[in-house]
């Protein structure tokens, strides 16, 4: 039964003429999955990874001799995003993506940035050392996501993208990040789910002391507006293609269930957002690991306090939250 699901995906995603472009990421979430499909009025790509030798290894020796009309970034993140201004340079292409996340990419990337998480992070009661290294990683993926492409159009909910065979209808799915969009397409009951919805492991939903202050509860919203689509087929930026996305929204929604309830029980006694992400988590980070870490904890907390379950107060400097 198993193999003939597999099967059944696989004809699935090979019926609507797109290509996997699997580009390898230094991490521990170690590629990320972007795509291309020829239309009647050139090629598009979706999403760009790193801007590394990497994807330039990829990119260019399948870009050679095509029409690359379009560029369709599906959220500011420097895996999907690092390499679309370098694409657009080789290219020529338009490049579209929300006005929201074009503006974070634009804010997110530079020194001024830099210094102020450092702030942000001494006030969740990151020892200085740590918070320093964690800053300076973010300030090190500069050259990643350089140059930036030039944005021609702004995507927007139910906006309509030809791609491969089939026309996507475009829905915006924050969380991950404010501006994230997904594409489905409802004849086929296809989604590109992005970063939205993953096979393995769950989506990161963090805070990083600018746009929306709740991402947990956005992405929770999204992710039951996802379920109304009932969408059989899945393509995720990470993992293999899979069935039946409401299966995974409700494992993905029982695992953020669990994770507050967890919370609920550190709080108990009034905690730092470091201290709670080192119990929340249990286990070493790297200044990379450790950046989501503590976004992914302030996001559960503020969740917390917006349902009047916690409270959240300064002392000393340091934020204090404490289950109510």
């Amino acid at each position: 039964m198993k193999l003939n699901l597999l099967t059944e995906v696989r004809s699935i995603f090979e019926s609507l003429e797109v290509s996997y472009v699997t580009i390898d990421l230094p991490f521990r979430l170690n590629h990320v999955n972007c795509f291309m499909a020829e239309g009647e009025n050139g090629w598009t790509i979706v999403d760009a990874g790193l801007h590394n030798s990497a994807a330039e290894n990829k990119w260019i020796p399948l870009i050679e001799n095509k029409d690359v009309t379009q560029i369709i970034i599906t959220h500011y993140h420097p895996d999907h995003y690092g390499f679309a201004g370098k694409l657009q340079e080789l290219t020529g292409a338009d490049v579209f993506m929300t006005e929201t996340d074009k503006h974070t990419a634009l804010r997110n990337w530079g020194e001024r940035n830099i210094d102020s998480l450092r702030e942000h992070y001494y006030k969740c009661g990151i020892p200085q050392d740590v918070a320093n290294a964690m800053a300076g990683n973010e300030g090190g993926f500069n050259p990643l996501v350089t140059p930036h492409p030039r944005v021609e159009g702004d995507l927007q909910e139910g906006d309509k993208i030809v791609f491969g065979k089939y026309e996507y209808e475009v829905l915006e799915a924050p969380g991950h990040s404010d501006g994230l969009i997904c594409l489905f397409n409802k004849e086929k009951s296809v989604l590109f789910s992005t970063d939205h919805i993953l096979p393995r492991i769950t989506p990161n939903i963090s805070y990083h002391f600018h746009g929306e202050k709740n991402p947990l509860e956005k992405f929770l919203e999204s992710l039951k507006k996802f379920k109304r689509l009932e969408a059989e087929y899945v393509i995720p930026s990470h993992g293999k293609h899979f069935m039946n996305a409401n299966n995974r929204i409700d494992e993905i929604i029982h695992h953020h269930d669990e994770r507050l309830t967890r919370l609920l029980e550190i709080i108990r006694s009034p905690s730092s957002v470091y201290d709670s992400c080192r119990h929340l988590f249990a286990r070493n980070f790297n200044a990379h690991e450790m950046r989501f870490a503590i976004g992914e904890t302030i996001a559960h907390l503020e969740y917390l306090v917006s349902r009047g379950e916690c409270a959240k107060q300064k002392i000393n400097g340091v934020y204090i939250y404490t289950r109510s």
